[in-house]
């Protein structure tokens, strides 16, 4: 959704949104991890998804995918990263109705080689912001695809957001989601895509569609549309796409995104999507932050957002991955405290996260033009468990002590493995229970990927703990 160096949300947004967060209640306890599926591989471990966005928003056509290169996946490897959310275009997939690129197929594909060769699973999003170009430079949802009713469109060049609540835009949504030729038309543009990447190694599952929003109704407020829109058209959408990938795809998740509107605290609308892989994949934004401002721990928006953003999963038992978060302006004074309670909360509830965006420069950007992590973002980058052979009990990190704890009962003979990152002082990895590790030390500066081969016996628990290394001498 964000774009490097733009403003998110229009003022009118943060003011109706502001004023919605600072009259919630009380947020009540936080979820337990047992309150919420987590996410599991073909054989039955936990996963742990830690990544990043990856895209190219500025070429199309001949050019797409152009700003991606292999670097983009070798440097989230290094680091300790293991998986990306990949976005793709509608537009650039169909060009012309019934026509689709053999070309940017084949980009697709080139691209998740890349992924592979580096070990990192990719999540492929169906990304639009402002619907799509027939509203100027946003992507999306084909022209052939967009019908407007001949209303209004006016641009907001300082506010983009604030794009979506004009009414062409908000026409386009509405004919998307009840016109049965192009409902017909998305479903036949999934079975293409899913079909061509079905088989790919590096494929972990499909982003339906990227923050999807819809038209107000007179005297509706944002969230009574919000829930609205995602009950009555979203969650549909939703199934009709999933019957489609399902007929070429049966193997990979299926991300499903309410409207932005949760980023607010306001809980979703979505009902059941009938498929038994589904994964709920909210997007983690304040509108306060998006529009420059520093992070308020009073305002309690991290609170707030996790007791609203855990219902949906805990009601249809459904696990969690955050397909998008991160500010603008990491750099402000209270933003380290903002990245380590963000940190602590969604490793609490959810499967895994990708923040916005992997690519080397200013605005969202992870990484400096030297390929540095910017400030505050390096906090990103963690000791974590990719995958879990058994029940986890317990897990937690200090960074202020640089230690790592895990703690899980082994279900069947299996393998766990532990994701670290590069270090000053290296890493050392002590394992007690009915489990055993090779690697015990990670040189300084190194990353260092561990395998932990444990057995059930006598319902004994194995404790991992990561610390850091010794100085050199």
């Amino acid at each position: 959704m964000r774009k490097p160096g733009d403003r998110l949300i229009a003022l009118t947004a943060v003011t109706a949104l502001t004023a919605i967060l600072t009259t919630t209640a009380p947020a009540p306890a936080v979820a337990r991890q047992a309150d919420i599926p987590k996410l599991t591989d073909e054989r039955g471990r936990v996963l742990t998804l830690r990544g990043w966005n990856v895209e190219d928003k500025n070429h199309r056509g001949a050019s797409a995918l152009s700003d991606i290169t292999e670097r983009h996946f070798r440097d989230l490897a290094a680091r300790g990263f293991n998986t990306a959310r990949l976005l793709v275009f509608w537009d650039d997939l169909e060009p012309r109705r019934g026509h689709y690129s053999e070309r940017y197929l084949a980009k697709i594909e080139r691209v998740l080689d890349w992924a592979h060769t580096h070990r990192v699973r990719v999540v492929i999003d169906a990304h639009q912001d402002v619907f799509g170009p027939a509203f100027g430079s946003h992507r999306g949802i084909p022209e052939w695809a967009t019908r407007t009713d001949g209303l209004p469109y006016r641009p907001h060049p300082d506010d983009w957001f604030a794009e979506y609540f004009e009414p062409a835009v908000q026409a386009a949504f509405e004919h998307l989601y009840e016109d049965a030729d192009l409902r017909r038309a998305q479903a036949r543009m999934w079975r293409v895509l899913a079909g061509r990447l079905a088989h790919h190694p590096a494929v972990l599952g499909y982003d339906l569609i990227n923050e999807p929003m819809g038209r107000l109704r007179p005297g509706e407020d944002l969230p009574a549309a919000a829930r609205r829109i995602e009950a009555e058209q979203i969650t549909p959408m939703y199934n009709r796409i999933a019957a489609a990938i399902r007929q070429v795809d049966r193997r990979h998740w299926l991300f499903v995104e309410p409207t932005p509107i949760v980023g607010e605290g306001v809980p979703t609308g979505l009902g059941r999507v009938a498929d038994p892989k589904v994964v709920y994949a909210p997007h983690f934004y304040n509108a306060a932050m998006e529009a420059g401002r520093d992070y308020d721990p009073a305002a309690q928006w991290i609170e707030n957002y996790e007791a609203a953003v855990t219902r949906y999963p805990r009601e249809r038992r459904v696990p969690v991955v955050v397909g998008e978060w991160g500010p603008l302006n990491n750099s402000l004074p209270n933003m380290g405290r903002f990245y380590d309670e963000a940190l602590a909360s969604l490793a609490r509830y959810t499967s895994g996260w990708a923040g916005y965006t992997w690519c080397y420069g200013g605005g969202y950007c992870a990484l400096d033009s030297e390929g540095r992590f910017r400030t505050n973002k390096e906090r990103t980058a963690r000791p974590y468990a990719p995958a879990v052979a058994g029940t986890v009990t317990a897990e937690s990190y200090e960074p202020a002590a640089l230690v790592y704890r895990l703690t899980y009962l082994p279900q069947r003979p299996g393998t766990t493995e532990l994701s670290l990152p590069p270090a000053p002082r290296g890493w050392h990895i002590a394992v007690t229970g009915p489990a055993t590790a090779r690697t015990r030390d990670i040189p300084p500066g190194e990353r260092g990927t561990v395998r932990v081969h444990g057995a059930p016996r006598d319902g004994a628990p194995v404790s991992v703990v990561v610390t850091a290394g010794r100085e050199a001498e």
